[in-house]
């Protein structure tokens, strides 16, 4: 494969990162700065550079796979590859556009497992291509706990927990 090839691998999934950047943008001064957060959020200027170094390591990795991949196994990687890219690019408008967080807490869980899926079947390709996944697969790990956690905190259905009563006397003395 060539250097074009490569680089329209490395451009595929930058595509669907700028996309959502775009949907994204008013919705972070509006709608997002309203939810409540975990405090071990970090803050929104770590995730465009975040995202656009993993779209980087996720082209290459499809890259190699797709050069070094043969017949069905190749046919199989690159078919979960795609499926984690639609999951991906899937999550950003049912979480900022639509506010669906129940339904961007099963994408990105799905998401997780078919990345992790993706992960196997490239490094049984080329271990340099899976190794480049793995960064991916932890950032959508911690997301999907973000994700997870902003809907506990928000949600319409989401309980204080339980307090339980102060003893009135002093449990020493009987």
């Amino acid at each position: 494969m060539s250097w074009s090839s490569l680089i329209g691998w490395v451009v595929v999934p930058q595509i669907g990162g700028i996309l959502g950047g775009l949907a994204t943008v008013t919705q972070i001064k509006t709608w997002y700065e309203k939810l409540l957060k975990p405090s071990w959020r970090p803050p929104n200027a770590v995730f465009g550079p975040a995202w656009t170094i993993l779209y980087l390591f996720m082209g290459i990795a499809s890259y190699l796979v797709a050069r070094d991949g043969q017949g069905s196994v190749r046919t199989l990687a690159l078919t979960f590859y795609f499926i984690q890219l639609i999951l991906n690019w899937s999550w950003t408008p049912v979480f900022f556009v639509f506010h669906q967080l129940g339904a961007a807490i099963v994408i990105i869980l799905v998401l997780f497992i078919n990345i992790f899926i993706c992960v196997l079947q490239f490094w049984h390709i080329n271990s340099y291509a899976g190794m480049l996944m793995v960064p991916y697969l932890i950032w959508v790990g911690y997301a999907s706990a973000l994700t997870i956690a902003i809907w506990q905190l928000n949600s319409p259905y989401a309980q204080p927990p339980p307090r339980r009563p102060r003893p009135t006397g002093d449990p020493y003395q009987q």
